[in-house]
């Protein structure tokens, strides 16, 4: 049951931490609605890889991040700087039509996924801190076989909520009309914002 009970931790934080609109899951929506459901999910598997490796990091060397806070404040410099490219990149495009029928190379998506969720600097420090909390309440154990079973379960919340924004796209794309007009611009958004609070966070 305890190991069990490991699973559904890092499935609830996964699933609950991506929930709101943010990077990812909107860039997943917006795949699934100009390219497929195909490369939704390529994108989405990628992008998965990368938060469940993030969150092996995070507990693998919990102790050596919490006595060495230099090495996660470098991630975020490097952050802001990709953060505020990528928000000028997207404020770009929005000015242009998508096309909907162009052709993609096999694993493209998939390495986008991956690319977009590795820049977020912030979710290492996001499970290293809410782990520490778990552990600290005796709800999680920070040792094996216990931390593989976490970040499993980190995978699959993770997959999840890619897959409820990718399945439901239409859906949503339907009820709320200006996120598919501005899908663009709303990314922009996104990762202006992210590149505030990561460089908030440094200056602090």
């Amino acid at each position: 049951m305890n190991y069990f009970l490991h699973v559904l931790y890092g499935v609830f934080i996964a699933y609950f931490s991506l929930l709101v609109p943010g990077m990812l899951n909107m860039t997943a929506l917006k795949v699934r609605l100009e390219i497929g459901k195909v490369q939704a999910i390529k994108f989405a598997f990628g992008a998965t890889c990368i938060i469940f490796i993030q969150a092996g990091i995070a507990l693998f060397f919990a102790d050596y991040l919490v006595d060495n806070p230099k090495v996660i404040d470098f991630l975020r410099i490097a952050a802001v700087f990709v953060f505020f490219i990528l928000a000028i990149f997207f404020f770009i495009i929005s000015f242009k039509k998508a096309n909907p029928e162009a052709q993609v190379t096999k694993g493209k998506y998939f390495l986008r996924g991956a690319f977009m969720s590795a820049l977020n600097m912030l979710s290492i420090p996001f499970y290293l801190a809410f782990s520490i909390f778990l552990a600290e309440k005796k709800l999680i154990t920070i040792e094996q076989p216990y931390i593989i079973l976490y970040i499993s379960g980190v995978f699959i919340g993770a997959m999840l909520l890619f897959s409820t924004y990718i399945n439901f796209a239409k859906i949503i794309a339907n009820k709320v009309s200006f996120i598919a007009k501005n899908i663009n611009l709303i990314l922009s958004g996104i990762f202006v914002v992210l590149g505030l609070v990561t460089f908030i966070k440094l200056i602090q």
